[in-house]
């Protein structure tokens, strides 16, 4: 696609309307001919990708983004079996979430309509490509992608099926815009078009969203970061925890979901502590914790406030002993994301404490943090999680790509009578 950014942004406006314009039957058979083309294409995705992997690894590019960026059958599998699950989803467009009627005779709804052009600037995960077009076309929507230069290759395949799917059905490729020019110009350009362009999700490092959300001039759904918590209640049990905790940390440590800080309740940590730990240091993590959690476990090194706060994305744990659920909670309002923050117990009413005290935007009892995700949350997929509390809160499905708006009904109805004819 060579063609100036604003010159695709507007493209892809006018093929917006195309997409708000379609049933909802027409969506999802537009969406399931898109999940065909990708696994019909596997293996010239998968060739694309194993350049990108050779580059990313010829620039030493680090062991968490390596994983982002990887591709195989099964992941590219299971990218075109989220389309599927986003096409069976309730179509968000057009739902009435209120109606009454007013004292004046009219009724007035409440209905959802789609935001219009979305952009999405995201590093590596060639997934959020296909991801993101299906949710924006789900809820009715352009979309304009702009993705790493790491993953440039394997963006490209997957925008190739899905343009095709879409002119296969007689609708302008131009719905959804992959931009081929990755210069920081031209990525400041997208970011000023606020007359086109309705909101962007900026997908990726910290550094990356706070440069979209310094610059942009269009609003934008901000994740600094996963800095994510299970804390260990004195009244949990353990073999539930440590389940939690090796799931949470060492099933996929890049993920922004994964566990990076465990806090432990003075009253269980002999027992539960060097548990853990083994179980931990079995799989390779490397902990870092305060003097009391080390007393417990001799293999520790010391823990920083910088460590407390950090998103490692990588097999390291911070570690801390507290000696209350209140001591817990100041910790992560202390150094949280208001992410995900996990509590593992069996007294209901430290597990209420702990949900109502905290504001992230997913919190669990007993459950790993690993199911903060859209997918396994009911949206079939998410175009990203919004940590900050506007019209989207938490994993963003298609459903937060549309907004509210009033629709009257009445009959002639008129404020002031004495304006009638």
């Amino acid at each position: 696609m060579n063609t100036s950014v604003r010159a695709a942004a507007l493209q892809c406006k006018e093929a917006a309307v195309q997409v708000a314009a379609l049933s909802t039957e027409a969506k999802n058979d537009l969406l399931l001919a898109m999940a065909d083309a990708l696994q019909a294409q596997s293996p010239a995705i998968l060739a694309a990708n194993a350049l990108d992997m050779q580059a990313a690894r010829e620039k030493g590019i680090g062991a968490a983004m390596l994983d982002r960026l990887a591709l195989d059958e099964e992941r590219v599998r299971g990218i075109a079996d989220a389309l599927r699950q986003i096409a069976a989803m309730p179509d968000p467009v057009g739902q009435v979430t209120r109606r009454e009627q007013s004292g004046k005779g009219f009724t007035f709804e409440r209905v959802r309509i789609p935001l219009g052009v979305i952009a999405m600037i995201y590093e590596a995960r060639p997934n959020v490509t296909a991801d993101a077009a299906a949710l924006c076309i789900k809820a009715g929507n352009g979309v304009i992608l702009r993705g790493g230069s790491e993953a440039v290759r394997s963006n490209q395949a997957i925008a190739a099926c899905l343009r095709g799917a879409l002119r296969d059905a007689g609708l302008s490729e131009h719905a959804l815009m992959l931009l081929d020019d990755l210069s920081r110009e031209a990525m400041l350009e997208l970011m000023q078009l606020s007359d086109i362009v309705d909101l962007i999700i900026p997908r990726g490092g910290e550094g990356l969203i706070r440069f979209v959300t310094e610059h942009a001039r269009v609003p934008v759904i901000k994740h600094y970061k996963g800095v994510c918590h299970l804390y260990v209640d004195a009244a949990a049990d353990v073999g539930k925890a440590v389940d939690l905790i090796i799931d949470g940390k060492t099933s996929r440590p890049s993920a922004c979901n994964a566990i990076e800080t465990l806090l432990v309740h003075a009253d269980i940590a002999p027992d539960f502590l060097p548990r853990a730990a083994k179980a931990l240091a079995a799989r390779g993590v490397e902990l870092r914790g305060d003097a009391r959690s080390r007393a417990l476990h001799a293999d520790m090194l010391p823990a920083t406030d910088d460590d407390y706060a950090a998103e490692f994305l990588g097999l390291i744990l911070a570690v801390r002993v507290v000696d209350s659920a209140d001591e817990a909670i100041a910790h992560i309002r202390r150094f949280g994301s208001d992410h995900t923050e996990v509590i593992a117990t069996e007294d209901p009413a430290v597990a209420d404490r702990f949900v109502h005290a905290l504001r992230a935007a997913v919190v669990m009892v007993n459950t790993s943090s690993r199911f903060s995700d859209g997918g396994e949350l009911g949206l079939g997929a998410e175009i990203g999680i919004s940590t900050t509390r506007l019209h989207a809160y938490g994993p963003m499905g298609a459903e937060a790509l549309t907004i509210e708006r009033f629709v009257l009904r009445g009959d002639g109805q008129v404020r002031h009578p004495e304006s009638r004819a």
